[in-house]
């Protein structure tokens, strides 16, 4: 299959080139923003053109930012993968997020729960949900991603571990952790599952199993790294105020999985402990 990666340069575009590299695939197009702007109707027709599988890993991803210049942030999470979906159509795996959904649930949000995003990042991720959806795409929902590359919430924990002696994390949000890696596995087992008609257009999860909050990832990250989890210490979201809200829950469920052959994520733990010795590397 000839391959299309956009926002090839990120934290899961990396680890995508990573897994595709490692699984023998050598028709791969790796598009960074320098080299694919997917704002540009005309360019992005030009660039899908010819491509089995398309994965969009490309996007806005300062929350915060997008409060104050969401015409920009939708312009890419929202125009953007309009103009991906209308180029490829249900050749294209989108990844979006959990912040779509307003974070209120108490138990893991289905694949089919209706959108309610809370902030401006989430209103645009959920316009190009609906295009790509409309289009006949696959739309692939992730959350609490970490990985090798880029900043992340466990390499965060890491540098932190470094220079001071506590460290403060919040313990009113609950997710799921997940590791970019793993995720980009079964991007790819997806992409091949779609090809072959095994797995249905639409909406799925990727997501690890279980959850925590970010002041037991914190914790769970110095325990992997030898150090004592003690040095974390528990606080609330009141005492960050960021501009835009967060969801408060957002654990996601996996039942379309199901059929596809394609594997759910295990358990956020044990793939935190297989993940950490890339991470501290």
């Amino acid at each position: 299959m000839r391959w299309l990666i956009t926002g090839a340069g990120g934290m899961l575009g990396r680890d995508l080139r990573a897994v595709l590299a490692e699984s023998g695939e050598t028709d791969v197009v790796a598009a960074t923003r320098a080299d694919l702007d997917i704002t540009g109707a005309d360019r992005v027709r030009e660039a899908v053109r010819g491509a089995d599988v398309v994965i969009n890993a490309a996007g806005w991803t300062d929350v915060d930012g997008a409060e104050t210049a969401e015409e920009a942030a939708t312009a890419i999470n929202g125009h953007g993968v309009r103009h991906l979906a209308a180029a490829a159509g249900r050749r294209l795996i989108h990844l979006s997020t959990d912040y779509v959904f307003d974070g209120t649930a108490t138990t893991p949000y289905p694949e089919d729960a209706p959108q309610a995003p809370v902030n401006a990042y989430g209103r645009g991720k959920a316009a190009g949900e609906r295009a790509v959806l409309a289009a006949g795409g696959f739309v692939v929902r992730t959350a609490w991603l970490y990985g090798a590359h880029g900043p992340n919430f466990v390499r965060t924990m890491l540098r932190l571990a470094a220079e001071r002696d506590t460290v403060a994390v919040v313990d009113d949000q609950q997710g799921p952790p997940t590791w970019s890696y793993a995720l980009a596995h079964q991007l790819v087992a997806l992409a091949r599952a779609a090809v072959t008609g095994r797995a249905a257009p639409g909406a799925y999860h990727g997501t690890a199993a279980g959850s925590t909050t970010w002041y037991g990832l914190a914790r769970a990250v110095f325990a992997e790294a030898g150090l004592d989890p003690a040095r974390v210490r528990p606080t609330t979201s009141d005492r960050f105020p960021r501009p835009a809200r967060r969801p408060a829950y957002s654990v996601l469920g996996h039942a379309r999985w199901a059929g596809t052959g394609v594997a759910a994520l295990p358990d956020w733990r044990p793939m935190l402990a297989e993940a950490m010795p890339r991470l501290r590397a």
